[in-house]
């Protein structure tokens, strides 16, 4: 946690120097006393507060009232993301103000189920200190944060657990996801992992070892070749998985691609678009604080295994190349197109296991999650993920399932439809070949450039060979390359170096995995937001 937090009932408390008021009316109409006054006559004088805000006196022992306003929300588009957004810009404004010990108020509005939730999320964001400055001896923005608000106090208590094990979860994603080449090369992420779920509810296997890699995840052997002769950079794959106490009712297996810079490989990116790279291991990032927060929630019915496939695909005289073939775990020949396509190579024999776990799994329902192609960035724009599912999945609605379930606690997702053509693009050219692993091209620069992967992932892990008409398994593929900005992630596109972040894409996932399981259980699910 970025910091101490704290349910506070005396809005009167002298622990604080600051209160951050964030709001979705116009100011000085809904608002508890006494802010309602204070912000009725600043009102009067600045016809723009309700759209900047501003840092206001007010006769608390506080003095400070940091007004953060959503502005104007037309409901038509207009969606909970401005609440969080307005945290985490009156948490900054409130540090630049000199306040080091926060009182959040959070105000309820009837147009978002959510808002109370997801408003502490944005400033908790906002408090996050990124790992390398946190060793160099910063390690916290505020001393602690405060929580106020008007809401039933169960309920209070509830949203602020959750938040809590969310953030932690979030936490853990933004030290993996946000850290430099060389904090987080694969070695390291190990040894963070190690550290961190020593004696916890999840198990950690890592399998690391280059001559059982090549014989049991060739595909993600042949990325690692080129760092595989430096120790600090050999590629390793990493299962988590949690058992929950109960009878497992539900099965969730998640491959997240952890590719710890990507240098394109042979097929070198060029012009100044290798900047950033170290961020393309944001998908297992995002698996490992999907992890932490399963480790604090301990969901009772429901088994997580997640495998991180952490690799740095890089450039030298041991390169892999376009035109080699290799034999994958599930039998495909799969012939190298691009070296920069490297993401859906380290995946697929990760998600063969899984596939093959889930013979003998209860009701399994695989994902992959990876920040795999510049296309989802064209399509979806930045700050969207997008959701792929294969027949089973969008039979069940899986994928809009999930869009609605992001939309409650805005982490939003764009739906795409796998189809004919992206099987006939993976499709081997020649004698002997059974897939062609992409086109010499980006993938920016193609045709359904960001479905393809999908249907490569299918056939390379041998999800088609457990088909008769349809697919066995429920499968999602999450592209969450254009996730890596605005409220969502990195801050800034991954064309540039980027320092911190509230990534963690399941976070919608798990709230209705925990949810399902709670009501499944016979409790109340209000009892936690």
């Amino acid at each position: 946690m970025p910091c101490q937090l704290k349910i506070e009932t005396n809005i009167c408390s002298g622990e604080y120097d600051g209160i951050i008021l964030v709001s979705g009316s116009t100011p000085g109409s809904n608002e508890p006393e006494p802010f309602k006054t204070v912000l009725y006559t600043a009102a009067q004088i600045d016809a723009a507060l309700g759209v900047i805000g501003a840092v206001l006196p007010i006769n608390l022992l506080a003095k400070r009232l940091i007004y953060s306003p959503t502005g104007p929300l037309n409901m038509d588009y207009h969606d909970v993301r401005s609440f969080a957004e307005a945290a985490t810009k009156g948490i900054k404004r409130a540090l630049k103000a000199g306040v080091k010990c926060p009182l959040l108020v959070l105000l309820p509005d009837d147009r978002f189920e959510n808002v109370e939730l997801v408003t502490l999320l944005g400033a908790l964001e906002g408090l996050y200190v990124p790992l390398e400055v946190r060793e160099i001896g910063r390690c916290y923005k505020a001393c602690q944060l405060g929580v106020w608000s008007s809401i039933c106090s169960k309920k209070l208590q509830g949203i602020v657990k959750l938040a809590s094990a969310l953030e932690s979860g979030r936490y853990v994603a933004r030290d993996i996801g946000g850290a430099d080449p060389e904090r987080m090369a694969p070695l390291r992420v190990e040894e963070y992992l190690a550290e961190l779920f020593c004696g916890s509810n999840v198990t950690m296997q890592v399998i690391s070892d280059q001559d059982t890699l090549l014989q049991e995840y060739p595909l993600f052997a042949c990325v690692n070749r080129a760092a595989s002769v430096i120790p600090r950079h050999a590629g390793r794959i990493i299962f988590l998985t949690y058992e929950p106490p109960a009878c497992v009712l539900e099965t969730i297996l998640i491959v997240g691609k952890g590719v710890t810079y990507d240098t394109g490989g042979a097929d070198i990116k060029c012009q100044g678009i290798m900047a950033g790279m170290s961020r393309d291991k944001c998908g297992a990032a995002a698996c490992a604080g999907f992890m932490q927060v399963v480790n604090l929630l301990q969901p009772t019915t429901v088994k997580v295994v997640v495998a991180l496939c952490v690799v740095r695909n890089s450039i030298g005289e041991n390169s892999y190349v376009a035109d080699e073939v290799i034999t994958a775990k599930s039998g495909a020949r799969v012939r190298v197109g691009n070296t920069d396509a490297e993401g859906r190579m380290a995946m697929a024999d990760a998600l063969y296991y899984l596939k093959e776990m889930a013979l003998c799994s209860v009701n399994p329902h695989l994902f992959t999650i990876a920040t795999l192609t510049g296309h989802a960035v064209l399509t979806a724009g930045l700050g969207y993920s997008i959701a792929m599912d294969n027949a089973v999945a969008r039979l069940a609605s899986n994928a809009e399932k999930l869009q609605a379930s992001g939309e409650a606690v805005g982490d939003p997702f764009e739906i795409s439809r796998i189809r004919r053509e992206d099987f006939l693009t993976h499709q081997g050219r020649a004698e002997g070949d059974d897939i062609l692993q992409a086109l010499n091209k980006l993938s920016s620069k193609v045709p359904r450039g960001h479905q393809g992967p999908a249907a490569f992932l299918i056939k390379a892990s041998g999800l088609d060979k457990q088909e008769k008409e349809t697919s066995t398994y429920a499968w999602q593929k999450i592209d969450a390359s254009c996730a890596l900005t605005p409220r969502g992630s990195f801050r800034v596109t991954w064309y540039r170096p980027v320092r911190s972040s509230n990534y963690i894409l399941p976070l919608s996932v798990l709230l209705k995995i925990i949810i399902v399981d709670m009501a499944a259980g016979g409790l109340d699910p209000t009892g936690l937001y």
